[in-house]
């Protein structure tokens, strides 16, 4: 297997020969700023501390594994392709940030079942002007680091995306086409007479949704499995982060980093195209 180093910064030589001797790499080779492959690497516990403590994201990949092997990337939205939670900065205009946040925070580390959480918060939303969600686009939304460079290169292998969001249509379906996504999917805001009513219409787009959705698509595309790579960050991402080959979970919750195949806790996204171009 290969070893793969890559940080926001600038990364000593000195841990990059601390880590090729604990590995036993063959030879290390600089593949792009800041982002080292260690060849012919082997596991060892010292690793992973070692690369936390030097703000270092690190993984295994096997010598046959490349990104152009891939059909299918199924991402989460809030808190993974964008750096906001939607819903908590719609409570904001609301002036109850803190209380919807708090909630937010529960349901992403699986404390509270999902879809009762996403009810429990947009009930407090009921009276909002639809004119708030607009605003949140306009001035709150902001693409996580590295995310155009992520989606240029999949693009450049044929890789379809799948943005599949607990969260609002409203938000998936401006970020569409604005980056030429594929599919999304994503819950529906009841408005009446401009104002939000608090509540979500039809049938609440929770865990086991995404991972149906990604099914969905990949079946659809005559993709098996192991060509299919998904990324998120909260617990509610882990049922279709199970369906996938490749899982990715990107400045995650404690329970998402460890049951993915990778994490990626100090990188931009484009840190998945770096894992992947082995």
């Amino acid at each position: 297997m290969n070893l793969i180093l890559q940080a926001t910064h600038d990364i000593p030589s000195t841990l990059v020969e601390h880590l090729a001797k604990l590995s036993n790499a063959a030879r290390t080779e600089q593949i792009a700023t800041h982002v080292y492959r260690l060849r012919d690497a082997k596991p060892h516990p010292a690793i992973a501390p070692y690369c936390l403590e030097h703000q270092l994201d690190y993984g295994f990949v096997t010598h046959d594994t490349h990104l152009s092997d891939f059909g299918l990337l199924v991402m989460d939205m809030d808190s993974t392709l964008i750096s906001i939670e939607c819903i908590d900065e719609i409570a904001d205009m609301q002036g109850l940030k803190p209380q919807v946040s708090a909630i937010t925070e529960s349901a992403m580390r699986g404390e509270i079942d999902f879809a009762e959480s996403l009810r429990r918060r947009v009930a407090l939303l009921e009276g909002l002007d639809e004119g708030a969600l607009q605003r949140v686009y306009d001035e709150r939304l902001q693409l996580n680091p590295g995310a155009e460079t992520m989606l240029t290169q999949l693009k450049k292998h044929g890789i379809k995306t799948l943005l599949v969001s607990g969260g609002f249509l409203f938000f998936t379906e401006q970020l569409k086409p604005r980056l030429g996504l594929d599919f999304t999917h994503a819950n529906t805001l009841e408005i009446q007479n401009g104002k939000l009513t608090g509540r979500v219409l039809g049938k609440i787009l929770d865990a086991q949704g995404k991972a149906d959705w990604l099914i969905k698509t990949r079946e659809e595309l005559g993709l098996k499995p192991e060509q299919v790579i998904a990324m998120g960050d909260g617990a509610n991402d882990l049922k279709m982060m199970a369906q996938a080959g490749i899982s990715i979970a990107y400045h995650a919750k404690p329970v998402v980093r460890e049951q993915a195949s990778y994490a990626l806790n100090f990188v931009g996204l484009d840190g998945l195209v770096n894992l992947l171009s082995n």
